[in-house]
């Protein structure tokens, strides 16, 4: 029997999935484990895919999307984030995973180094090592406030380095990174010629600290105009604002020039993005966003009664600046293997939690909660989590 390519064993499994799938097997999990919005889809969204379904529209289309979204998305890049970009710079992608897949691979080759976040989102391990590269962790460690050291990241420079990839807000941490570190991270890239990837899914969702996009603050960069160089690729989403996540529609904007490029590298993975699916994101991005509003409320409100909880009971969290997470120590409990407690907890107390080990090593004895979920949920989770011993 042929053998699979050699370097495929390596790809590591999700931490994150083998929870959510021992889970299934359960009866009354309280499930606090995976992302997913725990709200409806707005009805006008849900109305166009419909729509598009009933007259029709399931046929091919280009293979960066159809153009009314792809226009849609440059108006609000350029409202809401400020980017300026022209529609070929628009790829409509599967979510916000093939988007990140799709910039890695047409930038990495066998062998090449790419600077991941350590704890970080699982697929940027993940897809480096599908791409036969080498995936290179820098640390957003407590002791720095979870944001990355630009000393450290030059100690990992090697000749193989040809990536940076950046998520802020942060899966899992909910950390949003200021602007002044951005533009450090920015000034490094510059100095050794690295292309970034910045994933910005969770942007809708950000407490206090503002949300800056990478690619506008490049734009806003004297020293990056003066070369003439972009070296950001952005990538979104719908599936977290929208509560879209099994609709699978995310977009990655790229530097100018590699349209002919880019629409070989979608025809031969995924050829383009299902009609229907697009016409949601169309209805979503240019309907009225109230429910999202609403959503982000019920987030905040969720960590409010989530961080009391905690509190209550001495267990240490960090306090989010974005996204819908909440990262919670749990070392005095979990013996040096956050891993495997967390099945075990999952077996016992039927509960739920992402271990943050499954995001990389900075991860051990963390647990990442989603707070996308019922106030009674979340506030029941939190109340089967052992407490540190007091005094």
């Amino acid at each position: 029997m042929p053998s699979i390519a050699a370097h495929i064993p390596s790809v590591p499994a999700s931490g994150i999935r083998r929870i959510y799938e021992i889970a299934a097997e359960l009866d009354g999990v309280i499930s606090l484990g995976v992302g997913e919005p725990d709200v409806p889809i707005a009805p006008h969204i849900a109305a166009a895919a419909i729509a598009a379904w009933e007259r029709d529209d399931t046929n091919y289309n280009p293979n960066g999307g159809i153009l009314p979204l792809r226009r849609a998305i440059v108006d609000k890049l350029a409202a809401e984030n400020g980017i300026s970009v022209e529609v070929e710079q628009v790829w409509v992608t599967m979510g916000a995973t093939q988007a990140v897949h799709l910039a890695m691979q047409l930038l990495l080759a066998a062998g090449d180094e790419v600077l991941i976040p350590d704890p970080g989102y699982t697929i940027f391990g993940m897809n480096a090592r599908m791409l036969d590269a080498h995936p290179v962790p820098y640390s957003l460690t407590l002791e720095r406030g979870f944001l990355p050291s630009i000393d450290e990241l030059e100690a990992l420079i090697t000749p193989r380095t040809r990536m940076l990839i950046v998520n802020s807000p942060s899966n899992p941490l909910g950390a949003v990174f200021p602007r002044e570190v951005l533009a450090e991270l920015l000034a490094f890239a510059r100095r050794h010629d690295l292309w970034i990837l910045s994933d910005e899914v969770y942007e809708r969702f950000t407490w206090g600290e503002r949300h800056v996009s990478l690619a506008a603050l490049e734009a806003e960069s004297a020293a990056e105009l003066a070369d003439g160089i972009h070296r950001v690729f952005s990538v979104f989403s719908f599936s977290k604002t929208y509560a879209m996540t099994g609709i699978r529609v995310g977009y990655l904007v790229t530097p100018p020039g590699l349209a002919a490029t880019m629409r070989t590298l979608q025809e031969a993975s995924i050829s383009c993005v299902a009609m229907p699916n697009q016409f949601a994101a169309l209805a979503a991005i240019q309907g009225e966003q109230s429910h999202v509003a609403a959503a982000a409320a019920h987030y905040r409100a969720n960590y409010r009664a989530a961080s009391e909880a905690l509190t209550a009971r001495g267990i240490h969290f960090l306090e989010p600046t974005g996204a819908f997470y909440l990262w919670v120590d749990v070392s005095h409990a979990s013996n040096g293997d956050v891993a495997a407690w967390s099945e075990q907890f999952l077996l016992h107390e039927r509960v739920a939690v992402a271990p943050g080990s499954a995001f990389g090593r900075s991860g051990e004895g963390w647990i990442r909660l989603c707070l996308a979920a019922t106030e009674a949920d979340l506030l029941g989770g939190i109340e089967r989590l052992p407490a540190p011993p007091r005094g």
